[in-house]
């Protein structure tokens, strides 16, 4: 029986092809009548933005736009937004794109009516916030899944570190899932937040802190990807993959509310924080290693993965003997899906070694002591192991 936490669904989602149509209807049933509209220079030039403000404009509602947002969004470009939405006396949030466009519109809420600066308002628990203005956001990559998620991430300029942003003062209002917006996506976004959704659904179901919900939404979404990731990279315009993928993401953002993510992710963050590797990219560069290291720990949990990557496990397989398979079926994944490993991407081993370990253990630290002696890693976590999770991955996933 899985563990029982706390867990949040606390985000209304519509979810369907063409339902950003109704962007403009919501609002307006929200009271809304100035509508600041929050995406990135790529949104803008796929004519996605486009498409949407339409619809808000359609309804009778005035728009501006804030286009500048960054990959893992600096608390200063938040703030920018946010003072811009405070000067316009905007009165409803539109956030447009990726998790960095999501976690912008949710930092601009939560400015709208808890005056900046942004920094008052780091961390998941005991933030006081009042509640602010109604806020949407719509996906445009299958990934994230901020679209159900209760909270926004940050960079903490001042520290060089990811944080979170939380509470009512940020919630999303209503989270609208058109996966048609996705069947534009080039190929390396396509696998980068594909494969941050599987990591999403797989370190929830393996999570220490695992719990009944969180086991259903997770199995769900990890035969979702290893179903449709591969089809979704090779074949963009494939609706039935598109779907699969967003819908995989809208489970794992669901999933990884309640027991949070883990070795991938406290990885991933750190990469992204101080080698600026994009998030998807950097939580799934180890995973076959990660897979591997966690499967004496939850072997029956790390099988069923295995099993959705394509590759059979023999009856009475030991943990080591699953691990195995389980790091050669997500080696093939990332193959197929032609994510470049950490030497194609410039980074130095040493320079890794000397930061990542020291502060994914410090992350894991900060969780036990946050969550009451526990923390959602399966299995103890060292410095030792990190370093040659990353060591390895370094050395073995050089592909794309």
């Amino acid at each position: 029986m899985a563990m029982e936490t706390v867990f949040h669904t606390p985000n209304p989602i519509l979810f369907g092809s063409g339902s950003a149509k109704m962007t403009g209807k919501k609002l307006k049933e929200f009271g809304c009548t100035k509508i600041m509209v929050v995406y990135d220079q790529g949104i803008k030039a796929a004519g996605i933005a486009d498409k949407v403000i339409a619809s808000i404009e359609e309804a009778g509602l005035e728009v501006i736009t804030f286009d500048e947002v960054i990959a893992d969004p600096p608390d200063w470009s938040v703030e920018k937004a946010g003072i811009l939405a405070i000067n316009e006396g905007v009165d409803g949030v539109v956030g447009l794109g990726g998790g960095s466009s999501m976690d912008t519109a949710k930092g601009v809420k939560l400015l709208i009516k808890n005056p900046p600066p942004l920094r008052q308002y780091f961390g998941r628990t005991g933030v006081v916030t009042v509640p602010s203005v109604p806020l949407i956001v719509i996906p445009t990559t299958a990934g994230t899944g901020s679209e159900c998620t209760p909270g926004g991430t940050i960079t903490n300029t001042e520290l060089g570190i990811k944080t979170n942003i939380a509470g009512v003062g940020c919630a999303v209002n209503l989270g609208i899932v058109d996966p048609e917006l996705t069947l534009g996506l080039p190929k390396y976004v396509t696998a980068t937040t594909g494969l941050d959704a599987f990591c999403h659904c797989f370190e929830s179901y393996t999570s220490a802190m695992a719990n009944s919900l969180s086991t259903i939404l997770g199995r769900e979404g990890i035969r979702l990807v290893g179903k449709y990731l591969v089809a979704a990279y090779e074949d963009g315009s494939n609706l039935e993959a598109r779907e699969g993928m967003m819908l995989a993401a809208t489970l794992g953002g669901m999933a990884m509310s309640g027991p949070f993510c883990h070795l991938c992710h406290d990885i991933g963050r750190s990469l992204g924080a101080k080698f600026h590797v994009p998030h998807g990219h950097g939580c799934s560069v180890t995973l076959p290693q990660v897979l591997q290291a966690i499967a004496p720990a939850q072997p029956e949990k790390v099988k069923y993965i295995t099993e959705c990557l394509g590759t059979e496990v023999p009856e009475g397989a030991t943990g080591e003997e699953i691990g195995a398979l389980a790091y050669q079926a997500a080696s093939d994944l990332l193959r197929k899906v032609n994510l470049p490993g950490m030497a194609a991407l410039g980074l130095k081993k040493e320079e890794l070694l000397e930061k990542v370990p020291d502060e994914v253990v410090m992350q894991v630290e900060m969780e036990i002591k946050g969550f009451g002696g526990i923390a959602p890693p399966p299995m103890p976590v060292t410095k030792e192991l990190v370093a040659d999770i990353v060591s390895r991955a370094y050395d073995e996933n050089n592909w794309g």
